[in-house]
Protein backbone atom coordinates (compact mmCIF):
# COMPACT_ATOMS: atom_id res chain seq x y z
CA UNK A 1 0.00 0.00 0.00
CA UNK A 2 3.03 2.50 1.06
CA UNK A 3 4.35 1.46 -2.46
CA UNK A 4 0.68 2.43 -4.31
CA UNK A 5 1.00 6.19 -2.16
CA UNK A 6 4.35 6.49 -2.95
CA UNK A 7 3.45 5.93 -6.80
CA UNK A 8 0.71 8.43 -6.63
CA UNK A 9 2.49 11.07 -5.27
CA UNK A 10 5.04 10.97 -8.40
CA UNK A 11 4.19 13.19 -11.10
CA UNK A 12 5.35 11.04 -13.63
CA UNK A 13 3.43 8.87 -12.66
CA UNK A 14 0.23 10.20 -13.28
CA UNK A 15 1.91 11.60 -16.23
CA UNK A 16 2.92 7.87 -17.47
CA UNK A 17 -1.34 6.89 -16.76
CA UNK A 18 -2.57 9.64 -18.90
CA UNK A 19 -0.29 8.65 -21.88
CA UNK A 20 -1.05 4.96 -21.63
CA UNK A 21 -5.20 5.67 -21.33
CA UNK A 22 -5.05 7.75 -24.61
CA UNK A 23 -3.15 5.09 -26.06
CA UNK A 24 -4.97 2.72 -25.17
CA UNK A 25 -8.49 4.27 -26.20
CA UNK A 26 -7.05 5.34 -29.69
CA UNK A 27 -5.72 1.56 -29.75
CA UNK A 28 -9.05 0.93 -28.71
CA UNK A 29 -10.83 2.45 -32.22
CA UNK A 30 -9.72 -0.68 -33.85
CA UNK A 31 -11.74 -3.49 -31.90
CA UNK A 32 -14.63 -1.49 -31.79
CA UNK A 33 -15.00 -0.94 -35.72
CA UNK A 34 -14.85 -4.69 -36.03
CA UNK A 35 -16.84 -5.25 -32.60
CA UNK A 36 -19.44 -3.36 -34.32
CA UNK A 37 -19.74 -5.23 -37.14
CA UNK A 38 -19.20 -8.66 -36.24
CA UNK A 39 -22.51 -7.92 -33.44
CA UNK A 40 -24.41 -5.83 -36.61
CA UNK A 41 -25.28 -9.94 -37.95
CA UNK A 42 -27.11 -10.73 -34.66
CA UNK A 43 -30.50 -10.38 -34.18
CA UNK A 44 -31.33 -6.98 -33.04
CA UNK A 45 -31.90 -7.66 -29.22
CA UNK A 46 -28.97 -9.66 -28.92
CA UNK A 47 -26.65 -7.15 -30.42
CA UNK A 48 -25.67 -4.67 -26.90
CA UNK A 49 -25.59 -7.89 -24.58
CA UNK A 50 -23.20 -9.33 -26.73
CA UNK A 51 -21.09 -6.00 -27.06
CA UNK A 52 -21.03 -5.92 -23.58
CA UNK A 53 -20.19 -9.32 -22.50
CA UNK A 54 -17.39 -9.70 -25.41
CA UNK A 55 -15.63 -6.00 -24.11
CA UNK A 56 -16.50 -7.62 -20.42
CA UNK A 57 -14.52 -10.35 -21.33
CA UNK A 58 -11.66 -8.38 -22.70
CA UNK A 59 -10.88 -6.49 -19.84
CA UNK A 60 -10.75 -10.21 -17.99
CA UNK A 61 -8.25 -11.18 -20.73
CA UNK A 62 -6.46 -8.08 -20.67
CA UNK A 63 -5.66 -7.55 -16.67
CA UNK A 64 -4.92 -11.31 -16.91
CA UNK A 65 -2.32 -10.97 -19.96
CA UNK A 66 -1.06 -7.59 -17.41
CA UNK A 67 0.29 -10.38 -14.72
CA UNK A 68 2.07 -12.77 -17.54
CA UNK A 69 4.01 -9.48 -18.40
CA UNK A 70 7.07 -11.88 -18.17
CA UNK A 71 5.93 -14.01 -20.64
CA UNK A 72 4.43 -11.60 -22.91
CA UNK A 73 7.88 -9.95 -22.96
CA UNK A 74 9.65 -13.28 -23.95
CA UNK A 75 6.92 -13.44 -27.08
CA UNK A 76 9.58 -10.72 -28.70
CA UNK A 77 12.25 -13.75 -28.83
CA UNK A 78 12.36 -15.44 -32.38
CA UNK A 79 10.58 -18.85 -31.98
CA UNK A 80 10.50 -19.68 -36.15
CA UNK A 81 13.42 -18.81 -38.57
CA UNK A 82 13.26 -18.61 -42.18
CA UNK A 83 16.01 -18.08 -44.53
CA UNK A 84 17.63 -16.09 -41.43
CA UNK A 85 14.43 -14.04 -40.72
CA UNK A 86 12.99 -14.30 -37.33
CA UNK A 87 9.43 -14.81 -36.33
CA UNK A 88 8.22 -14.39 -32.80
CA UNK A 89 5.31 -15.24 -31.43
CA UNK A 90 4.23 -11.82 -31.37
CA UNK A 91 4.80 -11.52 -34.96
CA UNK A 92 2.98 -15.16 -35.61
CA UNK A 93 -0.35 -13.78 -33.31
CA UNK A 94 0.01 -10.40 -35.74
CA UNK A 95 -0.37 -12.24 -38.81
CA UNK A 96 -2.78 -14.36 -37.72
CA UNK A 97 -5.34 -11.59 -36.30
CA UNK A 98 -4.05 -9.63 -39.44
CA UNK A 99 -4.77 -12.44 -41.80
CA UNK A 100 -8.26 -12.76 -40.03
CA UNK A 101 -9.09 -9.19 -40.23
CA UNK A 102 -8.38 -9.06 -44.04
CA UNK A 103 -10.52 -12.50 -44.45
CA UNK A 104 -12.88 -11.08 -42.58
CA UNK A 105 -13.48 -7.53 -44.18
CA UNK A 106 -12.82 -9.01 -47.51
CA UNK A 107 -15.79 -11.56 -47.14
CA UNK A 108 -17.98 -8.84 -45.62
CA UNK A 109 -17.39 -6.78 -48.72
CA UNK A 110 -17.71 -9.24 -51.22
CA UNK A 111 -21.29 -10.29 -49.92
CA UNK A 112 -22.17 -6.20 -49.47
CA UNK A 113 -21.12 -5.69 -52.90
CA UNK A 114 -21.77 -9.05 -54.97
CA UNK A 115 -24.74 -10.83 -53.09
CA UNK A 116 -25.77 -13.81 -53.98
CA UNK A 117 -28.47 -16.27 -53.32
CA UNK A 118 -25.88 -18.10 -50.65
CA UNK A 119 -25.14 -14.66 -49.20
CA UNK A 120 -28.61 -13.78 -48.90
CA UNK A 121 -29.74 -16.89 -47.73
CA UNK A 122 -26.90 -16.73 -44.62
CA UNK A 123 -27.75 -13.69 -43.95
CA UNK A 124 -31.39 -14.59 -43.19
CA UNK A 125 -29.71 -17.13 -40.73
CA UNK A 126 -28.97 -15.02 -37.20
CA UNK A 127 -25.76 -15.59 -36.73
CA UNK A 128 -24.70 -17.42 -33.60
CA UNK A 129 -24.16 -15.34 -30.09
CA UNK A 130 -21.16 -17.46 -29.17
CA UNK A 131 -19.53 -17.39 -32.22
CA UNK A 132 -19.90 -13.85 -31.96
CA UNK A 133 -18.49 -13.52 -28.47
CA UNK A 134 -15.60 -15.70 -29.56
CA UNK A 135 -14.44 -13.69 -32.41
CA UNK A 136 -14.62 -10.67 -30.55
CA UNK A 137 -12.46 -12.13 -27.97
CA UNK A 138 -10.06 -14.06 -30.34
CA UNK A 139 -9.44 -10.63 -32.52
CA UNK A 140 -9.18 -9.11 -28.59
CA UNK A 141 -5.93 -11.44 -28.39
CA UNK A 142 -4.24 -9.99 -31.03
CA UNK A 143 -4.70 -5.89 -29.56
CA UNK A 144 -4.11 -6.60 -26.54
CA UNK A 145 -0.73 -8.21 -26.93
CA UNK A 146 0.23 -5.78 -29.08
CA UNK A 147 -0.53 -2.68 -26.63
CA UNK A 148 0.38 -4.70 -23.19
CA UNK A 149 4.31 -5.23 -24.92
CA UNK A 150 3.92 -1.05 -25.97
CA UNK A 151 3.15 -0.27 -22.55
CA UNK A 152 5.88 -2.05 -20.90
CA UNK A 153 7.97 0.11 -23.11
CA UNK A 154 6.32 3.15 -21.47
CA UNK A 155 6.35 2.22 -18.15
CA UNK A 156 7.52 -0.70 -15.21
CA UNK A 157 4.42 -0.14 -12.72
CA UNK A 158 1.88 -2.60 -12.83
CA UNK A 159 -0.94 -0.37 -10.92
CA UNK A 160 -0.23 2.04 -13.72
CA UNK A 161 -1.27 -0.37 -16.64
CA UNK A 162 -4.48 -1.87 -14.95
CA UNK A 163 -5.53 1.53 -14.60
CA UNK A 164 -5.48 2.67 -18.13
CA UNK A 165 -6.44 -0.88 -19.02
CA UNK A 166 -9.61 -0.62 -16.94
CA UNK A 167 -10.15 2.74 -18.33
CA UNK A 168 -10.26 2.28 -21.92
CA UNK A 169 -12.07 -0.48 -22.05
CA UNK A 170 -14.65 1.54 -20.01
CA UNK A 171 -14.40 4.18 -22.46
CA UNK A 172 -15.21 1.21 -25.29
CA UNK A 173 -17.86 0.67 -23.02
CA UNK A 174 -19.97 3.85 -23.22
CA UNK A 175 -18.43 3.91 -26.90
CA UNK A 176 -19.63 0.85 -28.06
CA UNK A 177 -23.14 1.32 -28.53
CA UNK A 178 -23.31 4.67 -30.08
CA UNK A 179 -20.74 3.55 -32.34
CA UNK A 180 -22.62 0.42 -33.23
CA UNK A 181 -25.62 2.60 -34.09
CA UNK A 182 -24.27 5.02 -36.23
CA UNK A 183 -22.73 2.52 -37.88
CA UNK A 184 -26.07 0.93 -38.77
CA UNK A 185 -28.14 3.81 -39.27
CA UNK A 186 -25.43 5.20 -42.04
CA UNK A 187 -24.91 2.25 -44.47
CA UNK A 188 -22.07 4.15 -46.42
CA UNK A 189 -20.18 3.51 -43.09
CA UNK A 190 -19.79 0.00 -43.16
CA UNK A 191 -18.67 -0.24 -46.56
CA UNK A 192 -15.22 2.43 -45.36
CA UNK A 193 -15.32 0.34 -41.57
CA UNK A 194 -14.66 -2.65 -43.66
CA UNK A 195 -12.07 -0.65 -45.45
CA UNK A 196 -10.31 0.58 -42.27
CA UNK A 197 -10.52 -3.21 -41.30
CA UNK A 198 -8.51 -4.19 -44.07
CA UNK A 199 -6.11 -1.22 -43.71
CA UNK A 200 -5.84 -2.55 -40.18
CA UNK A 201 -5.15 -6.09 -41.07
CA UNK A 202 -2.31 -5.51 -43.76
CA UNK A 203 -0.59 -2.92 -41.23
CA UNK A 204 -0.71 -6.39 -38.94
CA UNK A 205 0.47 -8.47 -41.53
CA UNK A 206 3.23 -6.30 -42.53
CA UNK A 207 4.30 -5.68 -38.22
CA UNK A 208 4.54 -9.11 -38.02
CA UNK A 209 7.21 -9.21 -40.93
CA UNK A 210 9.08 -6.76 -39.58
CA UNK A 211 7.73 -3.51 -41.36
CA UNK A 212 6.44 -0.63 -38.61
CA UNK A 213 4.09 1.75 -39.42
CA UNK A 214 3.33 4.61 -37.28
CA UNK A 215 0.22 4.37 -35.95
CA UNK A 216 -0.74 7.93 -35.74
CA UNK A 217 -0.27 8.00 -39.94
CA UNK A 218 -2.93 5.21 -40.10
CA UNK A 219 -5.36 6.92 -37.47
CA UNK A 220 -4.77 10.76 -39.49
CA UNK A 221 -6.37 8.63 -42.21
CA UNK A 222 -9.03 6.94 -40.93
CA UNK A 223 -9.86 10.23 -39.39
CA UNK A 224 -9.57 12.10 -42.53
CA UNK A 225 -12.06 9.53 -44.18
CA UNK A 226 -14.32 9.65 -41.40
CA UNK A 227 -14.81 13.52 -41.60
CA UNK A 228 -15.54 13.52 -45.49
CA UNK A 229 -17.97 10.80 -45.10
CA UNK A 230 -19.29 12.29 -42.34
CA UNK A 231 -19.59 15.44 -44.74
CA UNK A 232 -21.01 13.49 -47.78
CA UNK A 233 -23.61 12.34 -44.67
CA UNK A 234 -24.64 15.96 -43.84
CA UNK A 235 -25.12 16.91 -47.44
CA UNK A 236 -27.34 14.02 -48.21
CA UNK A 237 -28.82 14.75 -45.10
CA UNK A 238 -29.64 18.78 -46.50
CA UNK A 239 -30.27 17.61 -49.89
CA UNK A 240 -33.57 18.17 -50.68
CA UNK A 241 -35.94 15.33 -51.58
CA UNK A 242 -37.93 15.53 -54.99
Amino acid sequence: MNDLYALAAQPSSWLALATLIAMEIVLGIDNLVFIAIVSSKLPEHMRSRARRIGIGLSLILRIGLLFTISSIIKMTKPVLVINDFGFSARDLILMAGGLFLVWKATNEIHEAVDPDERALEKEKRPRGFLSTIGQILALDVVFSIDSIITAVGMTEHLPIMIISVVAAVLAMLLAADPLANFIHRNPTIVMLALGFLLLIGATLIAEGFGFHFPKGYIYTAMAFSGLVEGLNIMARKRRPRA
